[in-house]
């Protein structure tokens, strides 16, 4: 992953500081890619130890064209927990303690820490208990799966990665391999906008390739998690379209690093990174659309411990 880290020391090196949505504060660059050989090994960060399994859980859930957060409370997957707590705690109907900054008064006050842990302990028993309060308050609106399966159009519905599936089989030197999940029509009804917003697939020589642009990069935390999810995601497609995997590029626009995350930055600069772990799918028989996160794993994951960081929401 020496490729990671090298973004990380060009951000400290050529940043510049800058305010931002969260007002936490952020160093950062505008235009930076990275290249990744999926024959080498599955990318998955091995100088902090990175949770593959929350990430293939994630990964199905767009797949499946899923919204809801309850998927994710009972796969034990937190990743969207704050942004569905944010929506409620700023609902009219939330009449609770204040939740104002959240994330970052957490980190400094453990009295107040304990009252927002009780307070989305109790919203997400609710999503997971009372349907009328999870269609409210515990769908994350029209994010990734929405727009990955069923995009809303003039002239109906778009099955956008059934329609990728099938231009890879029937014309796979086609430069049509889009998705895109940055629609300017829903674009304000989403719990957050798409940061990963377009990939391209493109087929050479039996291989599939992919490129991502991701307009905003959270570089200590999203980042790890979305460079191993579209490596699976070209493991999946690669499987369902029968070819070999190839070359995973990664293009940023506005990559950044939280000014609360600097020193785990330096920390995991100061680890060498291990050899790649491999990707191990059970697939046999089973369409990408019948898989479970619980049928993605890696066999020789060594990797440094993890370093917890503060997200900013």
């Amino acid at each position: 992953m020496k490729q990671y880290l090298d973004l990380c020391s060009h951000i400290l090196e050529n940043g510049t500081v800058k305010e931002d949505r969260t007002g936490t504060g952020t160093i950062s660059v505008f235009g930076y890619q990275m290249r990744y050989d999926l024959q080498k090994g599955f990318p998955l960060m091995t100088t902090k130890k990175t949770a593959l399994r929350l990430i293939a859980s994630e990964l199905v859930w767009f797949l499946k064209g899923d919204t809801s957060l309850r998927t994710l409370i009972n796969d034990r997957n937190p990743i969207w927990d704050e942004w569905g707590f944010e929506r409620w705690v700023n609902s009219d109907e939330y009449n609770g303690p204040d939740m104002t900054d959240f994330g970052r008064r957490s980190l400094r006050d453990e009295e107040f820490e304990r009252t927002y842990k009780e307070e989305m302990a109790n919203y997400k028993k609710r999503i997971v208990e009372d349907d009328e309060f999870a269609a409210k308050y515990g769908d994350l609106g029209p994010i990734y799966g929405k727009q990955w399966r069923s995009w809303s159009s003039g002239e109906g519905v778009v099955d956008q990665i059934k329609q990728l599936i099938d231009g890879i089989k029937r014309n796979p030197d086609s430069r049509r391999h889009i998705v895109t999940a940055w629609n300017p029509s829903e674009v304000n009804d989403m719990a957050l906008p798409p940061c990963h917003a377009l990939f391209q697939f493109y087929v050479a020589d039996g291989k599939l390739s992919c490129q991502l642009y991701q307009r905003s990069a959270d570089v200590f935390l999203g980042v790890p998690f979305n460079i191993a999810s579209y490596a699976l995601l070209v493991h999946l497609i690669a499987h369902e379209c029968n070819l070999e995997v190839g070359d995973f590029i990664h293009t940023l626009g506005d990559a950044h690093i939280y000014l609360n995350h600097m020193e785990q930055v330096k920390e995991q600069l100061s680890r060498t990174p291990k050899k790649l772990p491999t990707l191990k799918l059970n697939t046999e028989g089973k369409s990408i659309f019948d898989l479970t996160y619980e049928d993605i794993s890696v066999e020789g994951y060594d990797p440094y411990p993890k370093i917890k960081a503060p997200i900013a929401v």
